[in-house]
């Protein structure tokens, strides 16, 4: 058993409007993003599932062609393979969950997020 603190986990600057604090257990990645209005997310994929929770501000999210807004105390779940990318409406903070964890992040190939 694994206990965290979110204010004790290392926030990392991806880039100039993208912060994140990520915890990985065995199965799964858990990670809080802080989103800038008007950053965006480049379209990409992978082979986790994600469901993308947003507790502040308003994401538009291009899933596969389709425009979806997810606001706070919504949610939205992104099967695995789905190509997506996103855009911050309002300054935002959002929970992802990931399963299978993210191995490519553990590994540091992370390059869409940094741009």
């Amino acid at each position: 058993m694994s206990h965290y603190d979110w204010k004790q986990v290392p926030e990392e600057r991806l880039n100039p409007l993208v912060t994140r604090r990520v915890i990985h257990t065995a199965a799964m990645t858990v990670a809080r993003l802080r989103i800038a209005k008007g950053a965006v997310v480049p379209a990409h994929r992978h082979v986790n599932e994600q469901l993308a929770m947003v507790e502040k501000g308003a994401l538009k999210f291009d899933l596969d062609g389709q425009e979806i807004l997810v606001s706070a105390g919504q949610a939205l779940a992104i099967p695995s393979d789905v190509p997506h990318g996103v855009e911050a409406m309002e300054d935002t903070e959002v929970m992802d969950l990931f399963t299978p964890r993210r191995q490519d992040w553990i590994d540091g190939d992370d390059s869409y997020l940094r741009r």
